[in-house]
Parts: C-alpha cells; sequence; structure tokens
C-alpha cells in the first residue's frame, strides 16, 4: 500500500483493498474515508465492502464520494469535522489526489485549530527531543515486548523504557484458532493497548523505519529519533498475504478465510458452520510461521464440527503442506496420525500454495519438482508465508535469510551486546509460539539487568514451546519441546500425557492459558517462567 502522511493525523493513499484495512489497523488508524464514488471502474472495492472490514476492526468509515472538479461544500465541512478528533484519519480515492485536495481544503476552514494543533506537535516534539533517551527502548508492543518490559520493572522500577508501536489494539493471538472454532468471540481477544502498557512505560505510537545499531538510535516513521542503552527488538512477524497470486482479492469471501487473521477468523467459523458437503483444503507455508500447528488447528477442528453435526462423510478434506511431514516433532506424530484417519484427511506434502482464484474456486499448488497442480474447493483456509519486518534486514541485524540473528541461548544479537532478540523475529530455532515467548521474556529482562550493572550472570533460554493441538472440541494434544525437538513437558504424565490427546490440554488452551496471558505473562508475573542460570 502507498501511503502518503500529509500531516501527523491524516493520510492518504490510492484504492484500498480489504488486506490494507488491516494494516491500517496495525498502524492506529482510527477513521478511514472513502472520497471515491463506487462503481467507477471494474473490479473497485465498494465502500460497503470496506466499511464492513473496518468496522470489524473497531475503525470508522465515512463515505464522502467526488468526482475530480466536484467536490462540494458540504464535502468540505464534513471533512473537516473529522479533523477536530483526535482519531487518526485515513483518506483514498482512485489515485489519492481527490483525499489530498479535501484535506487541504478542510484544513483551511480550521485555522485556530490547526495552529493549536501545531503547537501540540511542536511540544510533542521538544519533550521527545529531551527525554528520548532511554534505558531500555522496546521495539513492539505485543506480547513478547509487553511481557519483556514488564519483568525488567519487577527487577528495576526505575529504569525508563520507551515501547515503540503504532497499533491501538493488542490481541491474544493464539485465540484466534479457537475463534475459528467456534468456541471463543473475536472481541474475546482484543484489548486496548494503551490499557495493557506496564506503569513506567512511555507508549511512543510511532512505527519504526530504522535501528543505527552504531549511534544506539532507532528512526521512527514521524521523523524522530529515540535513543537507547539497551534496544529490545519484538516487532513480531509479517504475514505476507501478498505472496500468493489473487489471494488478497478474495481473502473473506468465496470461501477463502484464514485463522490469521482477527477479522477472517469469525469467517471461518461462518463457513464451517454452513458447510454441508464438497471439498475443503487447508494450507501450511514452508517455515518458519507462527504457531506452526494452527493451519491443522483449524482443520481438526473443522472436521470435529462437521462430524459432531454428521455432514463429515460428504466433505472431501485434503491439507497442503509444504513440509515433508505432519508435524516436526516425531513423538506427536501418531496422536496426530489417528485423527488424520478418523476424519479421512488426505494428506499432500512438499505442495506449495501459489495462486489462487475464489470467484472460480480454484487454487493452484507447485510441488518440490517444480510442477503445478490445479484443483477446486468450496472452502479453503489459508496460511500464507511469513517473513521478518523489512527494517531488520536494512538494519544489518539480519542473518542470511532476513531474521534477527541472535545468540540462541542468551538472545543477544551477534553483532551488537547491546542489542536483544524477543519473540517471532529471532533465526533461533524454537517453534514461533506464545509459550516461547512468555520462556524468553524472564531471559532477557534478566541479562539486560545484570549487563546494566557489569554483572557476567547469564540467564539462559533452553528453545522451550508449545503447541496445544486441539484435535477435536475438547481434546488437545499438548506439544512441548525445546531445542533438538527435545521433549520437554511442564506437567507429570498422571496428569497429561502430551503425546495423547486429553482434556486436560483442553481446558489449559481455552480457559486457564488466557488467564495466564493476559494477568501473568503480561504482568511480569513469571509463572512456571523463571529463568535459567548459564552454568
Amino acid at each position: 500500500m502507498n501511503i502518503n502522511k500529509v500531516s501527523n493525523q491524516v493520510s492518504i493513499s490510492p484504492q484500498l483493498s480489504l488486506e490494507d484495512v488491516y494494516l491500517l489497523s496495525e498502524m492506529g488508524v482510527g477513521i478511514i474515508v472513502c472520497n471515491r464514488p463506487d462503481n467507477e471502474e471494474a473490479n473497485q472495492v465498494a465502500f460497503s465492502v470496506i466499511a464492513e472490514a473496518a468496522k470489524k476492526l473497531d475503525i470508522e468509515a465515512q463515505y464522502i464520494p467526488f468526482t475530480a472538479g466536484t467536490m462540494a461544500e458540504a464535502d468540505v465541512n464534513r471533512f473537516a469535522n473529522l479533523l477536530t478528533t483526535e482519531k487518526r484519519i485515513h483518506a483514498y480515492c482512485r489515485t489519492g489526489n481527490r483525499s489530498e485536495k479535501i484535506w487541504q481544503a478542510a484544513s483551511t476552514l480550521l485555522p485556530s485549530q490547526n495552529a493549536r494543533s501545531l503547537a501540540e506537535d511542536h511540544l510533542r516534539e521538544s519533550h521527545l527531543q529531551n527525554q528520548s533517551t532511554f534505558d531500555v527502548v522496546i521495539i513492539g508492543a505485543g506480547s513478547g515486548g509487553i511481557a519483556t518490559a514488564s519483568s525488567l520493572l519487577q527487577r528495576n522500577h526505575a529504569l525508563r523504557i520507551g515501547l515503540i508501536d503504532p497499533s491501538s489494539n493488542h490481541y491474544y493471538q493464539p485465540g484466534w484458532s479457537l475463534v475459528g472454532g467456534g468456541e471463543f468471540s473475536a472481541s474475546e481477544t482484543r484489548r486496548d493497548t494503551a490499557a495493557l502498557i506496564p506503569d513506567g512505560c512511555e507508549w511512543i505510537k510511532q512505527a519504526v523505519i530504522h535501528i543505527d545499531g552504531e549511534k544506539n538510535t532507532v528512526h521512527l516513521d514521524n521523523q524522530a529519533s529515540v535513543y537507547y542503552n539497551h534496544l529490545v527488538v519484538s516487532p513480531g512477524l509479517v504475514v505476507d498475504w501478498s505472496a500468493i497470486e489473487g489471494l488478497e482479492e478474495t481473502l473473506g469471501k468465496n470461501g477463502v478465510t484464514s485463522n490469521y487473521r482477527y477479522d477472517l477468523a469469525p469467517y471461518t467459523w461462518e463457513l464451517v458452520s454452513n458447510m454441508k458437503q464438497g471439498k475443503a483444503i487447508f494450507t501450511q507455508p514452508t517455515m518458519p510461521i507462527k504457531c506452526a500447528g494452527a493451519p491443522q488447528k483449524a482443520m481438526y477442528l473443522s472436521a470435529s464440527e462437521w462430524l459432531r453435526k454428521g455432514t463429515l462423510k460428504n466433505i472431501t478434506i485434503q491439507f497442503y503442506n509444504a513440509g515433508a511431514v505432519l508435524f516436526g516433532v516425531a513423538d506427536y506424530v501418531p496422536a496426530l496420525m489417528k485423527y488424520i484417519k478418523k476424519y479421512n484427511v488426505e494428506l499432500c506434502f512438499t505442495q506449495h500454495l501459489i495462486k489462487i482464484d475464489g470467484l472460480k474456486k480454484t487454487a493452484w499448488f507447485k510441488n518440490g519438482e517444480g510442477d503445478i497442480t490445479e484443483t477446486l474447493f468450496d472452502f479453503i483456509h489459508v496460511c500464507p508465508p511469513q517473513t521478518a519486518p523489512s527494517f531488520i534486514k536494512t538494519s544489518g541485524l539480519a542473518d542470511e535469510a532476513g531474521w534477527l540473528d541472535v545468540d540462541s541461548a542468551s538472545l543477544q544479537s551477534k553483532k551488537y551486546n547491546n542489542i536483544w532478540g524477543m519473540g517471532d523475529v529471532m533465526n533461533t530455532t524454537n517453534a514461533k509460539t506464545m509459550a516461547a515467548a512468555r520462556k524468553q521474556a524472564p531471559v532477557v529482562a534478566h541479562n539486560i539487568v545484570n549487563a546494566m550493572v557489569n554483572n557476567a550472570s547469564r540467564a539462559c533460554y533452553e528453545g522451550y514451546g508449545s503447541c496445544p493441538l486441539m484435535v477435536e472440541h475438547g481434546k488437545v494434544v499438548l506439544a512441548e519441546f525445546s531445542y533438538g525437538g527435545k521433549v520437554t513437558p511442564s506437567f507429570p504424565n498422571w496428569l497429561n500425557d502430551g503425546t495423547k490427546p486429553t482434556f486436560f490440554g483442553w481446558f489449559l488452551k481455552k480457559t486457564v492459558l488466557p488467564y495466564v496471558y493476559w494477568y501473568g505473562m503480561l504482568k511480569g508475573r513469571e509463572w512456571l517462567a523463571k529463568p535459567k542460570m548459564f552454568k
């Protein structure tokens, strides 16, 4: 998406796609304004479609359309009224020109407001220049960033911490599989970021564009800079919907869905609930991805629902996996294979989804030899490829594959001793799961606090990750493992045998872990996550 930021409050762009709406939500946009009449050209996304997607993300949508040369005074007044709010505004038309013109016209109607805004911006910038050096700067106010900030403050409440993230929304992403399985509502997985920022942290609501490790500086998209003594890089990863030809145009309709987006997970459940017969396809891309078991979770819960309704016998299920095995840790495969057979799933390995046409209900896959297969579907759950944010690579902090290059035990950057990794962005070989981040946060916090006082003691992350595989409604195969695929259970075998489906695992996934997340992990309470020391 080509965004032009015309003021601290307003940005503009050409025509939006549904994926763009999701990205604008991540940027903290509160109002989307459409300045383009519907049906100007073929295949134009209608305003009603954009508005519906925006509503699901708690974004207000305003329709102020006009054609070139016909901008009315009433239109300008409506736009001017929006400028009096404190919300971030994004306007769009075919090219962005009409949106820029109406913004300029509206701005002239509010001279006093504009002057006040400029004065406030100047004060904020002056404050940032005077107060922009922090003991610790954390990039990302997701699970890893907030948990690390809280763990740092548990160890030293006097630390000055800057937490950089543009998004007003914070998501409990492990819950999206349960939303797609009909067990949670989407709203249960979202909270305001502002309510979760720990006391003692300064929230810098901007996006990062570059890190200068030589000058201990983080550059922001508003052209400001933030300085650090120690830096924690925890921006999460980028879900690359554009990597699959045709996917963005059909997401959320035509039977095409994904639990990897907040606004799409309810559509998954809608499709599953209404499906009576036909072909259902589930895809998994090349690793690494966040929560490697999520594509399978969607498949198992869907099949469980169809079995419960008695429609499974009329539905063909195919699992197209870019990898060569069902699950990376062999100890858990026998239990999963029983469900593959129970649901009569056809496994298609080394198959990469490369193209999709929602209107024609057709998907194309390429195998390891380069052969392309075309197949029809009635329902398809897509997991797209995932990468680290581009600023990781351009800042010189990445390995050859583009991931943040850190020591796998201390999580310290291999290039700068005052930069630390956290969460999915790193090149560590652990599973990219919430459970991994829960274990990593205390390690990073401990190591930073000790490094600040020249204490050589270091905590060690052993690669723990957990994947609660929901194989049916009410049963979970609780996969827990560390580096090298070593099975690492948290509970005694009599309470939960992780290699078998159990109700205990289901209770843990649905009831206990969300509570641990909101009231433990994000608060710096290191339940079952105390860091281990290097020997």
